[in-house]
């Protein structure tokens, strides 16, 4: 039974499971609804049903608490991938190629360490420029590191905030259960809504994301860490 690998109450045998203390004390919240009667529903056989219900879960963890809904998500794998191996890998899988091949796209040129920073204060680690379309890290005492050679903002309606924040959590592996698991590789969260820089075709404008191509993404994620000063102007 999927239950016994996702909730240390459902059976003895749950106990040693990787991730299973750490589900349980993300889901003791009296709010919640009763999700050991929801697992039993589902028996070995019932991947996609192991698969939906995963997804619900991460989605309550994230409700609840976005700071830790990475490490829920990472625990529930963890477990889903001992009664359901490769469940996990073929479902991101299937979520990456539904978003079919990116148009190759030329980037534009880095404007090196010498730029005009703007507004952005000389402590934060990250500085992102929306109407100018540029983004650039910071060692903390005004000296530009790396400047992003291409970056994708909100679309109008889902405008990427402005304003000051920090970096509240990062999840390499993410996808975005809002947007049907679509990747967001290299996530770094600086808002408690949602809003992130990760790797994606700047081609287009994001849901509200600050989009980066791939090793502006790695740059980043290598950067930044958890409490690091986000300026976006």
């Amino acid at each position: 039974m999927l239950a016994s690998a996702l909730f240390p109450t459902a059976s003895a045998h749950a106990q040693g499971l990787p991730g299973s203390s750490e589900i349980a004390n993300n889901f003791q919240a009296p709010a919640l609804p009763d999700f050991n009667q929801l697992v039993q529903q589902f028996d070995q056989h019932n991947r996609d049903g192991a698969w939906e219900l995963r997804n619900q879960l991460v989605h309550q963890a994230n409700t609840l608490n976005p700071q830790f809904g990475g490490g829920v998500a990472h625990s529930i794998d963890q477990a889903l991938d001992v009664v359901f191996p490769g469940l996990v890998a073929q479902k991101q899988e299937a979520a990456r190629a539904a978003q079919g091949p990116v148009e190759p796209m030329t980037p534009a040129p880095a404007r090196g360490p010498h730029i005009d920073t703007g507004a952005c204060p000389a402590d934060a680690r990250v500085c992102v420029d929306i109407d100018g379309r540029r983004t650039w890290l910071q060692d903390g005492h005004g000296n530009v590191t790396h400047v992003a050679s291409a970056m994708a903002p909100g679309k109008p309606g889902q405008d990427t905030p402005r304003g000051t924040f920090n970096v509240n959590r990062k999840v390499k592996d993410e996808i975005s259960y809002e947007f049907n698991n679509a990747p967001m590789p290299y996530a770094i969260y600086f808002t408690n809504n949602g809003h992130a820089f990760h790797e994606g075709s700047p081609a287009y404008d994001s849901a509200g994301c600050v989009r980066l191509p791939n090793q502006d993404a790695i740059a980043f994620w290598n950067h930044l860490n958890i409490g690091d000063k986000v300026f976006i102007y």
